[in-house]
C-alpha cells in the first residue's frame, strides 16, 4: 500500500484569491505566489507537446500541466459545467490541493492552492463551482471557497478520510466522507457534527456517487449500495464479482442518464461491470482483464498491475482505465472491446478523470507504492497531462 508516509511534511507557500464573485461570476485577477518553497507556480506558460528529452515520461505526447505536485498525485477532479471554463483540482502526497484553469489553447495557468497536514487523498467539486471539498489523512475533511480563498474544516474521522463527495438532492444537500475508520458520514458544511453515520463492514476503499445513488467499496471486497432519495440509506450489499482487494469503483448511466451500475476495479488487473438491476445478470455483468504486461496471452507469464482509476465519458458513456503498469486504455463496456491503450508511461498512472464535455481526459503520472518503498525515487517528478478525448472515446459503431 501506498499509504506509508501520512502526515510526513507539511509544504510552506501561499495562496490567492480565484474564481466567481458573485452571481456574475466575475474573474478575480490577483498577485500569484510561490507554490511552496521550491516550485515556481504561476510563473506562467505550459509546456509544448511532447518533449525534447530521450526519456518516456510522456511518450504520448500530451499536454503537461505546468507546475506539478511534489509528491504523488492521489486524486484529480474538473469542475462542474456550471463554471465557465475549465478549472482542475488535484490533490497528492505533498498535502497540497492545487488548481489550474485549463484554456482552450491547452495552456494551463496555476491558479490557487490550500494545504492539510497530511496526504490528500481525495477531492470533489461543489454542483455549482464555488467550492471544492477535499479529504485526508489529516482525519479531517475541508471546504474550499474558491471565491473567498478560505478553507475550513467540515468533517472529522477517527481515521483518514479516503473519499469525499457533494450531494445535491431535492430536499437536501450534504457531503459524504467515507474513512478508514469503517464509517460514511453526511454533513451539513454549517455544523460540525454529522448528520449521519452508517457503519460500514470494513474501512472505505473507494466510493462514487451520481444523485440518487452511491456505492461504497470497502476492504475484504465489502461493497454496498446507497439510495440518497429523502435521506441516505443502504439499498444493498452486493457480493463482489473481483477476487482481489478493490481499488477504484465509478458509476455508470443509462441511456436516461440514470444512474444504472458501476464499474469496480481490483489491484490484480481487472474490472468488474455490474448494473444494479439488470434485466439478466448472469449475462449483462462480466468482468475483464486489463493492465497486464503481455496483453491477454496467458500462455506466458504476466505481470499483474493494480487498476488506480477508471472514468466513464460523460457523453459516450465509454470508460478509461489507468494502472500501475503505467498505461491507460479507453474501453466500450457495451461493445465489450478495447477502442485503445497507450504507450507505457515511465511509472503508474495513479489518477484520471473527464472534464465535463468530455473534450479533455487528464491523468497523472506519478508513484503509487505499488512495488513499495525500495522503488520509491524522490528525485522523480511528478506529472499530470491533459489529451484531447473528443474522439477516441467514441464508440466505433457510431458514425
Amino acid at each position: 500500500m501506498a499509504f506509508v508516509r501520512m502526515c510526513r511534511r507539511l509544504a510552506g507557500g501561499g495562496a490567492f484569491y480565484l474564481l466567481p464573485s458573485g452571481r456574475h461570476r466575475k474573474w478575480l485577477r490577483a498577485k500569484m505566489s510561490l507554490f511552496g518553497t521550491t516550485s515556481g507556480f504561476g510563473t506562467g506558460g505550459t509546456s509544448m507537446f511532447g518533449s525534447t528529452t530521450t526519456d518516456n515520461h510522456n511518450p504520448m505526447k500530451d499536454i503537461e500541466v505546468t507546475s506539478s505536485p511534489d509528491d504523488s498525485i492521489g486524486c484529480l477532479s474538473f469542475s462542474p459545467p456550471t463554471l465557465p471554463g475549465n478549472f482542475l483540482i488535484a490533490g497528492s502526497w505533498a498535502n497540497d490541493v492545487r488548481c489550474w484553469e485549463v484554456q482552450d489553447s491547452g495552456q494551463t495557468i496555476p491558479k490557487a492552492q490550500q494545504m492539510h497536514t497530511g496526504p490528500v487523498l481525495d477531492v470533489c467539486w461543489s454542483d455549482d463551482g464555488s467550492k471544492v471539498f477535499t479529504a485526508s489523512c489529516d482525519k479531517t475533511a475541508k471546504m474550499w471557497d474558491l471565491n473567498s480563498n478560505q478553507a475550513i474544516q467540515i468533517a472529522q474521522h477517527d481515521a483518514p478520510v479516503k473519499t469525499i463527495h457533494w450531494i445535491k438532492a431535492p430536499n437536501y444537500s450534504c457531503v459524504m466522507t467515507g474513512s478508514w475508520d469503517k464509517t460514511l458520514k453526511f454533513w451539513d458544511t454549517r455544523s460540525s457534527n454529522p448528520m449521519m453515520v452508517l457503519q460500514l463492514p470494513e474501512r472505505c476503499y473507494c466510493a462514487d456517487m451520481i444523485y440518487p445513488m452511491a456505492v461504497v467499496a470497502t476492504a475484504e471486497r465489502g461493497l454496498i449500495v446507497y439510495q440518497l432519495e429523502n435521506q441516505p440509506s443502504e439499498f444493498r450489499r452486493i457480493e463482489s464479482p473481483l477476487k482481489h482487494q478493490h481499488r477504484c469503483v465509478a458509476i455508470f448511466k443509462d441511456k436516461q442518464n440514470k444512474p444504472t451500475g458501476f464499474a469496480l476495479g481490483s489491484i490484480e488487473g481487472r474490472v468488474a461491470i455490474h448494473y444494479i438491476n439488470p434485466p439478466n445478470p448472469a449475462k449483462d455483468n462480466f468482468t475483464f482483464k486489463c493492465h497486464r504486461s503481455n496483453g491477454t496471452n496467458t500462455s506466458a507469464p504476466q505481470d499483474i498491475y493494480a487498476v488506480n482509476g477508471i472514468a466513464f465519458h460523460p457523453v459516450h458513456g465509454t470508460l478509461a482505465t489507468v494502472g500501475s503498469d503505467g498505461r491507460f486504455s479507453f474501453w466500450d463496456k457495451d461493445a465489450r472491446t478495447k477502442l485503445k491503450t497507450s504507450e507505457q508511461l515511465d511509472q503508474p498512472i495513479s489518477a484520471c478523470c473527464f472534464n465535463h464535455n468530455g473534450n479533455i481526459f487528464a491523468y497523472a503520472s506519478s508513484y503509487d507504492w505499488s512495488k513499495g518503498h525500495e522503488f520509491y525515487n524522490p528525485q522523480k517528478k511528478n506529472y499530470i497531462f491533459l489529451r484531447n478525448a473528443a474522439e477516441e472515446l467514441k464508440p466505433r459503431n457510431k458514425k
